[in-house]
């Protein structure tokens, strides 16, 4: 009776440490569902895309000279164009002939 008894506290604390989260959050979760009452022929509403933050971006322009960070280093380079609508700055690279275009994200303004 006793290897029965701790068979099935060892099975539920078991299947307990496998739920993806705890008890709490899903009676939360369930008590805040609240049903799909649109109907089929109503379209669901469309958000407008997301924009990426001004706070994000660094403010460069043509001109600028900035640090861009390739394979994992920052190497000096002055900004040729600028493109926010795709998220893309042309720069040359101090010591290499060709133009690269690399994420906004990835210049540092100095």
């Amino acid at each position: 009776m006793t290897k029965k008894l701790f068979a099935v506290v060892l099975l539920s604390l078991t299947l307990a440490a496998c739920e993806p989260s705890s008890t709490e959050n899903n009676s939360n979760a369930n008590s805040n569902a609240t049903p799909n009452t649109q109907s089929a022929s109503t379209p669901a509403p469309v958000s407008p895309s997301p924009e990426p933050s001004a706070a994000l971006k660094p403010q460069v322009k043509a001109g600028d000279k900035v640090k861009v960070t390739i394979n994992g280093a920052a190497a000096p380079a002055t900004v040729i164009s600028v493109d926010e609508k795709a998220g893309k700055v042309t720069v040359k690279i101090q010591g290499q002939k060709e133009e690269k275009t690399v994420a906004i994200a990835d210049v540092i303004k100095e």
